[in-house]
C-alpha cells in the first residue's frame, strides 16, 4: 500500500470517523481517500477551532477527537486549542504535516519546527522517521492519546505520504486500568470506616472512567455528600439528595461549608488543582486537617497539590467500587449519624438555593453603579439591560433534559458554575485551568458532531465570542445545529473587574462597543434572537433549542446584561499598585 493508504487505514482501524480542520496541500493524498474510507473531514474557519471541535468530540464520546491541517501557520494556529484539551485530559490527536524532508532546514515556504510548539501540551509526539513507519507511529499516537488520558501530536513530513511500502495495520491497544494497590485500598477502607464526616470531591476522572454510578454506591454507603471539582459539574447527578454542587470560583457554598467539616476527604478522579480549591465568597472552605484519600490513574498527580494520607494509582470507578466492596457489611463510625448529616446537607442546599433565588443582582458598589447606569439607557433592542444572574437562573430553568453545555472564560460564564446542574456525565465542558477565551462555540459544535441527538448549547461574553463567532459558519455549513448564548454586557468583564479592585477604576482597553450579534448571527445563516426582557429568557432559550433538534437550525441567542460584576477570579493573583516616579503618582 502506500504510506497515505496505511496511514488511513490506521484511522479507521481506530473507528476515526470525523476529523477537524482545514484543507492543506500537505496531506492531500491522504485526504482524497478519507470519504471512501467513511471519514468526514469537518472544515472549520479557523484551526484553532477544529482543535477545540476535536476537544469536545473527544470528551462527549470518550473516543478521540483528531485535528489536521497544513504544515506552519495551520498547525501553528492549533496550539491554543490543544493546550486546552491537555488540560481537560482529552484524547485529542493531532495530526501534524510537515515541510518535506528534502527541504527542512532551508527556510521554505510554510516551513517552520512543529514538534516544540506542542511539546509542553501532548502526552506523546510521534514523528515519522520513514515512509515505511507511518502506520507504526500512526497506531501509537492513538494508542497513547487514550492509555494517557491527553493530546498527542504525530508530525508527518509532508513527502512520507507518497511512495510504496508494506506494513501491518496495528490493531489498537487500550489499558485494562484496575482499582489501585490492594495496600493502600485496605489503608483507605480503614480510614472510612473511621470516619466520622466523610465527604468525596468527584472529580474528571469519575467522569472518563464512567464511574458516575460506583461514586453514587460509595457515597450512599457512607452517606457522604458529594462536591463536584471545579469545572467538572457533571461529575455527580444534580437531582441525587448527596450532591452538594462545585467547589472553586463561584461555586456552592453549600458544598464548601459541608467540605470544611470533613475529617477525611476521598478525592476521586481529581488532582485538587490550586484554581479549584480556593476560597470563595470569603470562605476558606479547605480542610486542613482532614486526612486526604486521593485516586488518580496518573501516579505524578497524587499527593502533588495537597498533602495526602492515602494515595491510590487507580481507575476511578474500579477504585470505587473496591472501596465499596471492603466497606461492605461493615460498622462504620459515620452510620450512627446518617440521618443527623442528612438533614444537615439538606438544610446547607436549601440555603444556598435561598441565597440564589434572593441573589437577583450583585450588590458591590461598582455593580450598584453600574445597575443605576443602566437604568438610564437603553439597549440598541429597545428593552431593558439584564441582570446576570436573573438571567442565569432563568437559562437554568429552560434547560432541556439531557443537555450538552460548553461555557468560555470570563466574569458571566464563571458565575454560572452556580447555576449549573447535570443528571449524567460528559455534559459540560469548560476550558479548564488553561482558560482560554474563543473555547465555547467550537467545542459545543464538536460536542454536537459526536451526540448530534443532544440539545448542544454554549455560553459566551461578548469579548470571547468575539474570538470564535465566525464558527457559526462551520456549523451552518456542515450541519452541525447548535445554540449560543451571548451575553452582551459591552465588557472585558473578568480583567475589568480587577480595574476595580485594584486600580481605582481606570478602564484601560476593557470597554466593548459591539454591534448585534444576533444580528451577525443572521448574516452568516444562522437564526438570531436578541433578549431584553427577563421573561423572554427562557422561552427564547427552549424556542432555540427546538429549531436546533427540530429543525436542523443554529441560533445566537444575545442578552442584553447590565455591566455589573461578580467577583474577581483570584484576589490573590494582584497586588495594590505603588508607583514610585512622581508622574505616576496619582495612579495608585
Amino acid at each position: 500500500m502506500t504510506p497515505s493508504e496505511a496511514f488511513v487505514e490506521t484511522l479507521v482501524a481506530n473507528g476515526v470517523t470525523d476529523m477537524f480542520g482545514i484543507m492543506g496541500s500537505a496531506f492531500m493524498d491522504a485526504m482524497d481517500i478519507f470519504a471512501p474510507a467513511g471519514i468526514r473531514l469537518v472544515p472549520v474557519v479557523h484551526e484553532q477551532g477544529a482543535a477545540h471541535m476535536a476537544d469536545g468530540y473527544a470528551r462527549v464520546s470518550g473516543r478521540h477527537g483528531v485535528v489536521i491541517g497544513q504544515n506552519g501557520p495551520g498547525i501553528s494556529n492549533c496550539v491554543t486549542g490543544i493546550a486546552a484539551a491537555y488540560w481537560a485530559h482529552s484524547p485529542v490527536v493531532i495530526v501534524t504535516p510537515e515541510a518535506g524532508t528534502n527541504g527542512i532546514g532551508l527556510g521554505g515556504f510554510q516551513e517552520c519546527h512543529q514538534l516544540p510548539m506542542f511539546q509542553e501540551f501532548t502526552k506523546y509526539q510521534g514523528h515519522v522517521t520513514h515512509p515505511a513507519r507511518m502506520a507504526e507511529y500512526t497506531g501509537r499516537c492513538f494508542d497513547r492519546a487514550m492509555s494517557e488520558m491527553g493530546p498527542t501530536q504525530l508530525n508527518i513530513p509532508r513527502d512520507y505520504f507518497y511512495g510504496e511500502i508494506e506494513c501491518e495495520i496495528p490493531e489498537p491497544s487500550r489499558l485494562d486500568r484496575g482499582p489501585g494497590g490492594t495496600k493502600s485500598l485496605d489503608e483507605a477502607a480503614e480510614l472510612l470506616a473511621g470516619a466520622k464526616f466523610p465527604v468525596i470531591v468527584s472529580g474528571g476522572g469519575v467522569v472518563m472512567a464512567d464511574g458516575v454510578e460506583e461514586c453514587k454506591a460509595l457515597a450512599e454507603r457512607l452517606g457522604a455528600p458529594v462536591v463536584n471539582s471545579y469545572q467538572h459539574n457533571d461529575s455527580f447527578p444534580a437531582s441525587h439528595p448527596l450532591w452538594c454542587g462545585p467547589l472553586g470560583y463561584q461555586g456552592s457554598k453549600a458544598g464548601m461549608k459541608l467540605i470544611a467539616q470533613a475529617d477525611v476527604v476521598v478525592a476521586l478522579g481529581t488532582r485538587l488543582g490550586p484554581f479549584g480549591t480556593l476560597p470563595q465568597h470569603g470562605l476558606d472552605y479547605w480542610p486542613k486537617n482532614a486526612k486526604i484519600i486521593q485516586i488518580d490513574a496518573d501516579h505524578k498527580m497524587l499527593g502533588l497539590v495537597k498533602k495526602i494520607a492515602v494515595g491510590i494509582c487507580g481507575d476511578a470507578k474500579a477504585a470505587a467500587e473496591a472501596l465499596s466492596e471492603r466497606l461492605a457489611g461493615r460498622e462504620l463510625a459515620c452510620d450512627a449519624t446518617k440521618a443527623s448529616r442528612a438533614d444537615q446537607i439538606a438544610s446547607e442546599k436549601a440555603a444556598w438555593e435561598k441565597e440564589l433565588d434572593e441573589w437577583t443582582h450583585e450588590k458591590d458598589p461598582f455593580s450598584l453603579d453600574a445597575i443605576e447606569e443602566a437604568r438610564g439607557e437603553r439597549p440598541f433592542s429597545g428593552g431593558e439591560y439584564l441582570h446576570p444572574r436573573q438571567v442565569l437562573r432563568e437559562l437554568e430553568k429552560a434547560m432541556p433534559e439531557d443537555v450538552m453545555v460548553s461555557t468560555d472564560i470570563g466574569n458571566i460564564n464563571a458565575v454560572a458554575h452556580s447555576y449549573l446542574r447535570f443528571e449524567k456525565p460528559r455534559s459540560f465542558f469548560a476550558p479548564m485551568s488553561f482558560g482560554n477565551c474563543g473555547y465555547a462555540l467550537p467545542t459545543i459544535i464538536g460536542a454536537k458532531a459526536a451526540a448530534p441527538h443532544r440539545p448542544a448549547i454554549a455560553y459566551a461574553g461578548d469579548g470571547a465570542w468575539g474570538m470564535s463567532l465566525m464558527e457559526t459558519m462551520t456549523a451552518v455549513r456542515e450541519n452541525i445545529p447548535v445554540t449560543a448564548v451571548v451575553f452582551h454586557n459591552r465588557q472585558w468583564g473578568a480583567e475589568k473587574k480587577n480595574q476595580v479592585e485594584f486600580y481605582n477604576r481606570r478602564f484601560v482597553a476593557g470597554e466593548l462597543d459591539n454591534q448585534s450579534f444576533a444580528e451577525i448571527g443572521r448574516a452568516m445563516g444562522a437564526e438570531g434572537i436578541t433578549v431584553d426582557r427577563l421573561e423572554d429568557v427562557g422561552p427564547a432559550l427552549k424556542k432555540a433549542v427546538e429549531m436546533q433538534m427540530n429543525e436542523g437550525k443554529t441560533c445566537i441567542i444575545e442578552v442584553m446584561c447590565t455591566r455589573e460584576l461578580g467577583d474577581p477570579f483570584r484576589r490573590d493573583a494582584l497586588k495594590k499598585p505603588v508607583r514610585l516616579l512622581e508622574k505616576y503618582q496619582d495612579y495608585v
